[in-house]
């Protein structure tokens, strides 16, 4: 028998360059991604607040933390998902991104997501030495 986890989010990621909002010349690369955050728990959750680690090619670290995500802390019933997109920019046409949300669920439990790492990356091909 499976059982389902009382506080569990799913985290789905879309990341997507921007060549339109990108100067390449001028080392900056603009990245979107779209998350989908579902809430696979038995208890209904909310989403408080998001940190991420963001890296470059060049092994520069950013680190971002802050209240809810796109101005939202959305509460999630079982099976309810919430999706929005962001971005990033770097000064490397690649990348990547991971972090966590910390969640409190309806009956008090606070809880954090792991939110896997993702690549970003402009699409180019390029020759790895």
């Amino acid at each position: 028998m499976v059982t389902m986890a009382k506080y569990q989010f799913r985290i789905d990621v879309e990341p997507q360059y921007l060549p339109e909002q990108s100067a390449p010349v001028q080392h900056l690369y603009s990245f979107a991604y779209t998350i989908t955050i579902t809430n696979t728990g038995e208890v209904p959750a909310q989403l408080i607040s998001r940190h991420w680690i963001i890296a470059n090619a060049a092994g520069e670290l950013e680190e971002v933390k802050g209240l809810g995500v796109v101005g939202h802390q959305p509460l999630l019933k079982p099976g309810e998902a919430f999706q929005y997109t962001s971005g990033c920019r770097l000064r490397t046409p690649s990348g990547t991104m991971h972090g966590s949300y910390f969640c409190v669920a309806e009956d008090g439990e606070r809880f954090e997501v792991e939110i896997p790492a993702f690549a970003l990356d402009d699409g180019a091909s390029r020759v790895l030495h």
